[in-house]
């Protein structure tokens, strides 16, 4: 399968996986988004990656009940996006936004020492 067509379905499907989410009753596990979605070539393979406004505890609670409710979400993704096959899901979370605040701190300690 062409890589663009690859594309096309990841994005479809964290779309439509971040709608199904927002719908999900998850109200104690903080503040999930859908940041990505990596669908495999063959399209039998999906990992879907997740955001958590919150604290650790409220993240692992969160990837917790996505896993929970991953049959709800894969057949809800199976009614919404008609492929030969829905991909297996798997719930990841996107750490690229801790790393970024930990970076932005460490060049602000920084910039707050004395040069001497």
């Amino acid at each position: 399968m062409s890589d663009h067509r690859v594309q096309r379905v990841s994005e479809l499907v964290k779309q439509q996986v971040g709608e199904i989410v927002q719908g999900l009753n998850l109200g104690d596990c903080g503040f999930i988004t859908v940041t990505g979605a990596k669908i495999s070539p063959d399209l039998k393979e999906g990992w879907i990656y997740v955001s958590v406004i919150g604290s650790d505890a409220q993240r692992g609670r969160a990837l917790a009940a996505l896993n929970h409710h991953h049959a709800l979400v894969q057949r809800e993704l199976a009614h919404r996006v008609v492929l030969r096959y829905t991909p297996h899901l798997k719930f990841l979370l996107d750490e690229t936004e801790s790393h970024a605040q930990r970076i932005e701190h460490l060049l602000n300690k920084i910039g707050h020492e004395d040069p001497q």
